[in-house]
């Protein structure tokens, strides 16, 4: 078995993985649209950081940092900003994921080896 690569991966999956649970660990599986979303996102973000930790490559990173973006722009997109537990969950996963990823793109020489070729 390979060698992990980042350690920021299955902490991302981790975050998915409770994305999935929160409408039940946080009260609001009753509410489709966040249930939805949690559901979704949640899903993603287990398979892209599982692709991650098993075949790293920098497009798995970037589309880490979508779900996380995602997540942030989520409660008012799909409309549950009112709901306070599902709103928080995302805007916190959110957060975590897309300054996970972008750490991982900056500091993995390999991935970032394209700015420091243009002059970053």
């Amino acid at each position: 078995m390979k060698p992990l690569k980042h350690w920021q991966d299955p902490v991302n999956a981790l975050i998915g993985v409770f994305l999935i649970l929160s409408p039940w660990l946080l009260g609001y599986a009753g509410e489709m649209p966040a249930l939805a979303n949690a559901l979704l996102a949640g899903a993603l973000l287990v398979a892209v950081a599982l692709g991650a930790m098993f075949m790293p490559r920098a497009w798995e990173e970037w589309s880490e940092a979508v779900i996380g973006l995602w997540l942030l722009a989520s409660p008012w997109i799909v409309g549950f900003a009112a709901l306070t537990h599902a709103r928080n969950a995302a805007l916190i996963a959110g957060i975590v994921v897309l300054v996970l990823a972008l750490w991982t793109l900056a500091a993995d020489k390999d991935y970032s080896a394209w700015m420091h070729k243009h002059g970053t």
